[in-house]
């Protein structure tokens, strides 16, 4: 199916523009009109994906779970590959942690890509800063300069940490899934080589003590388990390397998936894990490094060290 016309048109005119009215009242906070308009859309043009996934949406926000279930399902099997998050959103109904597909990681970002940075800016994002600092900290404890050979920066996107970085780092490699956003990452110069894939694949082929550096802003939040990107960094990295990254948090226990479809991982669950992958903690520190409706949302800068 081709992905433009599988985001944006129905191929029915009339269909499309039942769902631009549709998306006009869920601004409005009127949900369940939504919901009537997109069920007389699907009924029209039962093969189009986003429509269903909408419907699912409407019907949410009107309090319709189990209907908004029926309409996410629909949804997922017009778009096997998920493209949309439809699996994410039935997770959420359910109570449940699911995978993201790449599918709707990559259609998120290519779409998101020209407008990223500006986004970022109107949510005060700081992950760079927060990134710079704690590393900074960490190797004024550890006594060791702040300045790497080689660093790898996982999920990229359109190069922000890695400007913050440059300086203190003779190389960079990034890897993000969407190429638009390796596009614009490549904009910069910054890279010896950008790499359009999935962040654990792309350190999966790496040989073993190849970096003295891996980060990742903003990026593990895509993640629902830490344990394989953590194994695997622990394995790139040479001996005496450092891995800081940030995560979204919450006061509970383990994985959450937040209502904005990405996840937000307990402190105890990162110390675990990054025990488990044979990382040292160096610090673990409460930062939040963006806003979401005027508030912080809680987060966690970390930094670790594969042991000598």
């Amino acid at each position: 199916m081709n992905a433009g016309r599988l985001i944006f048109s129905s191929g029915d005119p009339t269909v499309d523009r039942r769902i631009d009215w549709a998306r006009a009242l869920m601004e409005e906070g009127n949900a369940a009109d939504a919901a009537e308009l997109l069920t007389e859309a699907v009924d029209r043009a039962g093969h189009y994906a986003p429509g269903w996934f909408l419907l699912g949406e409407a019907r949410e926000a009107a309090g319709d779970g189990s209907g908004a279930a029926a309409a996410f399902g629909q949804a997922l099997a017009r778009d096997p590959g998920d493209t949309l998050g439809a699996a994410l959103r039935l997770a959420r109904l359910e109570g449940v942690v699911a995978d993201m597909s790449e599918s709707y990681v990559r259609a998120l970002f290519d779409q998101y890509a020209d407008r990223f940075d500006a986004a970022l800016a109107r949510l005060g994002y700081r992950g760079p800063e927060v990134i710079d600092a704690a590393l900074a900290a960490a190797c004024a404890g550890l006594g060791r300069p702040y300045a790497f050979a080689r660093g790898l920066d996982l999920g990229c996107g359109t190069g922000l940490v890695a400007v913050q970085l440059n300086e203190r780092i003779g190389a960079i490699e990034g890897v993000d899934l969407s190429p638009n956003m390796i596009d614009r990452a490549a904009r910069r110069g910054l890279y010896e080589r950008l790499v359009a894939g999935e962040m654990l694949a792309f350190l999966a082929a790496r040989p073993a003590r190849d970096v003295d550096l891996i980060f990742a802003g903003d990026a593990f939040c895509y993640l629902a388990e830490l344990g394989p990107i953590l194994a695997e960094s622990r394995r790139v990295l040479e001996p005496g390397g450092l891995i800081a990254f940030t995560a979204e948090t919450h006061e509970g226990a383990g994985v959450l998936l937040r209502d904005t479809l990405r996840y937000a991982h307990a402190e105890g669950y990162v110390r675990a894990e990054l025990e488990t992958a044979g990382l040292v903690l160096v610090s673990c520190a409460g930062e939040s490094t963006r806003t979401e409706r005027d508030a912080p949302v809680p987060g966690l800068v970390v930094v670790a060290q594969r042991p000598e």
